[in-house]
């Protein structure tokens, strides 16, 4: 099924939530765990597909999208650390704010902490608290986002860029759940859950001595992999009339109808920045159109031509391929493909044989694999 640009909010038949159930096992197990009651859409008469607000603020029904929601369900009851992995702007903190308002936790705080945003003497302030004359500032006794997250969560953003001095005193304050102010010697308590995330290769990352392979283990208790944009095409009509809303009111504008060569480009271009360049350009899209009628301000480059890619098989397959290359081509064990989809590793083969999908490092091997000599009585 080929996307197809939209005039006005998108509204599925019968015909195409049928070819959406059957996606499979990704989106079946997903669809009837999230499902919520669905959401009024002021910006137009007509309002977009259930499934894109069943999930809350999180906008999507794709395969992919669908995927990651399935795994977030599965963990956020369950008082363990997550780690959050994906590209730029492909929305790690919303899910993260997710798995704290779907946990138990959710009447405790939700706090946040950029790691990359600090150097490290402030991060670690910013982390564990500091005493009153700690060094050179410090007026006064200071709090630390551990303390102030105790019996909630901490979101830690951007940890694959945490200094390595740091790595260890958090790696202590996870295993323990204790640490020192700075300027302290007493150890402090606290109960907290942890999700982290990073856009981030930690794998190359720990192989090349930049991160402390027992915080990875540590933090990659149970990892979600958000996919990019350009994987998840047949969202972007419900997320450009999301953030129609979103934005409208502020800017005094009244839109009700995207043109189909508006929308249509809107859907190829490849989005490098993800859900966070989309915002950006439909807000400036805002701007220009003073009508009723959106306007892009720029003619959008470096856009995709139509694809087979471009069908739900296809997104399927790329994202497949995508968990697959991460994984090293592994389907089983723990942290591996099949885990990571969500799936049993003999319905994930199905699927790959299926959908024809490229398995990384397997296929390679297969076809670069010498045969055995003739008369070698013990071939490898």
């Amino acid at each position: 099924m080929m996307l197809a640009a939209r005039r006005r909010h998108p509204d599925w038949n019968d015909a195409a939530a049928g070819r959406l159930r059957l996606v499979g096992e990704i989106v079946a197990s997903a669809i009837d765990r999230a499902s919520q009651p669905e959401q009024p859409r002021p910006v137009a008469p007509a309002r977009p597909s259930q499934a894109a607000y069943s999930n809350g603020h999180i906008i999507g029904a794709s395969p992919a999208i669908m995927t990651a929601l399935a795994r977030l369900n599965e963990v956020a009851p369950l008082d363990v650390t997550v780690l959050l992995c994906g590209e730029t702007g492909t929305g790690k903190e919303l899910f993260a704010r997710a798995v704290h308002e779907r946990s138990r936790r959710r009447h405790k705080p939700f706090i946040r902490v950029n790691c990359s945003a600090l150097p490290p003497t402030l991060i670690e302030s910013e982390l564990f608290g500091h005493e009153r004359g700690a060094f050179t500032g410090a007026v006064s006794m200071r709090q630390g986002r551990f303390e102030l997250a105790d019996g909630g969560t901490l979101f830690l953003d951007e940890i694959g860029d945490l200094a390595p001095e740091l790595q260890a005193k958090l790696l202590r304050a996870l295993q323990e759940g204790e640490f020192e102010r700075v300027g302290s010697s007493k150890l402090r308590s606290v109960n907290v859950r942890v999700v982290a995330a990073t856009n981030v290769d930690l794998d190359r990352a720990v192989a090349e001595n930049r991160f402390r392979p027992d915080l990875y283990y540590r933090l990659n208790v149970y990892q979600i992999t958000l996919p990019p944009l350009r994987a998840r095409r047949a969202d972007i009509p419900d997320l450009v009339w999301s953030l129609i809303k979103l934005h409208q009111a502020n800017l005094s504008r009244h839109v009700t109808t995207i043109p189909d060569d508006v929308m249509d480009a809107l859907v190829r271009h490849d989005w490098p920045g993800n859900v966070r360049e989309l915002e950006n350009v439909v807000e400036r899209a805002l701007i220009h159109s003073t009508g009723e009628t959106l306007r892009l301000d720029y003619p959008l480059r470096g856009t995709s031509t139509a694809s087979t890619d471009e069908t739900l098989d296809g997104v399927q397959r790329q994202y497949i391929e995508k968990v697959l290359r991460e994984c090293g081509g592994r389907i089983n064990g723990v942290g591996n493909a099949a885990v990571r989809l969500g799936l049993h590793p003999n319905t994930l083969r199905f699927r790959i044989k299926k959908l024809g999908v490229v398995v990384p490092g397997r296929d390679e091997v297969q076809r670069e694999r010498p045969r055995p000599a003739v008369g070698d009585s013990n071939p490898r």
